[in-house]
């Protein structure tokens, strides 16, 4: 089968590779996508330094070929959503059975449900709550996730930023109730004016960006909750914590390493996504064969007009 190896930066190799065979308790995927996700890309510019050769991709989605002994469920010919640590770009993965969730009829190349799971454990961390008024710094991918989670939860206001129009439109057709262009608007003015000077309960940092740290505590009211989603790559960031402390804010890191809780958050969005309350089709905006897998990691570094997520298809998949 083929796979594709990160030799250095910017150079991905596609290689022939033994087919895996699952062994007790796994499963045979045949991969359709893997997403392409943020946390990969100082692989991918080097800035991390890694240590390559590098086997990436764990945002899979595919169709059970064969089970191991012992596996009673999924089985064979079962679309799903799939958690591996890595090895997603590629034709065929193993994984746990239990680490696979039903896909039902969704289209194979927008079942993501790791990140899915990231932006449900995100919320439910976050205890947004009915009548809520939310800010959400960031309309790319997980910002649109979060969104519409937001919205199951019954927020009284969504209120999105962001620096690109095209993601900004996003937002409106996902029911923002305002949306506020950061390069042309005071955040924090236009959050105070629509909340009678109240300011925000809940604000979601979803870009990882420095910039986005610092609006997060001008746009929140006294006691309110700062929920980080943002990956933060790169060189350290700095908060204004002096004023951080003095408006008692309740910081929450979305971000969860315990198995435990990234298979409930996976569960939880797999069963909003087959029941038709999530759609991620509108978010998946740019497809890459395996061929020009490096296409598809330059699009998420550069975000070419209308990109909100990259993925890699594998040809001769569902």
């Amino acid at each position: 089968m083929r796979q594709g190896v990160l030799t250095g930066p910017g150079s991905f190799d596609v290689v022939d590779v033994a087919t895996p065979v699952p062994g007790r308790g796994e499963v045979l995927v045949e991969v359709s996508a893997c997403g392409v996700c943020a946390s990969e890309l100082e692989a991918w510019t080097g800035r991390s330094e890694p240590t390559y050769p590098l086997r990436l991709g764990h945002e899979v989605s595919g169709t059970v070929v064969e089970v191991g002994p012992g596996v009673e469920s999924p089985a064979v010919g079962e679309p799903v959503g799939v958690w591996v640590a890595s090895d997603g770009y590629a034709d065929f993965v193993v994984a746990r059975a239990e680490h696979c969730f039903a896909a039902q009829g969704a289209p194979l190349d927008t079942v993501l449900a790791e990140p899915l799971a990231c932006a449900v454990n995100a919320v439910e961390l976050a205890d947004v709550r009915l009548g809520d008024d939310v800010v959400l710094v960031g309309a790319g991918f997980m910002g649109h996730l979060v969104h519409q989670l937001v919205a199951l939860r019954g927020a009284r206001q969504v209120i999105v930023a962001d620096t690109r129009v095209d993601a900004l439109e996003r937002a409106v057709a996902l029911g923002a109730t305002a949306t506020v262009h950061a390069g042309d608007r005071d955040l924090a003015a236009a959050v105070a004016e629509l909340t009678d000077g109240v300011l925000a309960d809940v604000s979601f940092e979803c870009t990882g960006s420095q910039a986005a740290l610092e609006s997060m505590g001008r746009v929140t009211r006294m006691s309110g909750k700062l929920v980080l989603v943002g990956f933060h790559q790169g060189p350290p960031r700095s908060v204004p914590l002096g004023w951080w402390n003095w408006m008692a804010y309740d910081v929450r890191n979305a971000h969860f390493r315990e198995m435990s809780t990234i298979l409930r958050g996976m569960d939880v969005g797999m069963r909003l996504l087959r029941a038709g309350l999530l759609d991620l089709a509108p978010h998946v905006t740019h497809r890459f064969p395996l061929a020009d897998i490096g296409d598809a990691f330059d699009a998420a570094v550069t975000k070419p007009d209308g990109f909100v997520k990259a993925v890699v298809t594998m040809a001769g998949t569902s």
